[in-house]
């Protein structure tokens, strides 16, 4: 489909806003440079690589990267993403309100988008994440960390 450099130069944004998401971030590594600020895809997998490794400040530090330079209509998924990896990031060190917090307002960012927003199983880390909210909530036992998946089809690697 789209995700061309020359298509991706002669687009509007309009046009641009009507693509789906999962084929603006999967074919956008050679558009960087585009004046309609496509998602850097290969970042947008670093970060999703150190969450599922577990490096969670990490991981939000690079989502963050890519949060600053997204277009409008991908910030609210993205600040999501990196509330959620700040969320475990704070249970790492202990901090349980803090982890709680952000879990509540990462979850609420996730709300509307699509199940497979960004080419990752939104529906499937929705799942799991009330059960690491009670377990912030009492200190109660730990469900298995969070992985972002892809939906259907395997996650380019994060050397795009």
């Amino acid at each position: 489909m789209v995700g061309t450099w020359i298509v991706c130069k002669l687009l509007k944004y309009e046009e641009f806003a009507r693509i789906p998401m999962k084929y603006r971030i999967r074919n956008a590594a050679s558009c960087t440079s585009c004046q309609n600020s496509w998602m850097d895809q290969g970042a947008f997998l670093r970060g999703i690589q150190l969450f599922n490794e577990a490096e969670f400040f990490e991981a939000h530090e690079v989502l963050e990267d890519v949060w600053r330079a997204a277009p409008a209509t991908e910030k609210r998924f993205l600040q999501g993403l990196i509330q959620i990896a700040v969320a475990f990031h704070h249970h790492s060190t202990g901090n349980l309100v803090g982890a709680r917090s952000l879990l509540v307002r990462g979850t609420r960012n996730l709300v509307g988008s699509p199940d497979d927003f960004g080419g990752i199983d939104i529906s499937k880390l929705r799942r799991v994440l009330p059960a690491w909210h009670d377990a912030f909530a009492d200190g109660g036992s730990e469900p298995p960390l969070p992985r972002m998946e892809p939906r259907g089809e395997q996650l380019p690697s994060a050397d795009v």
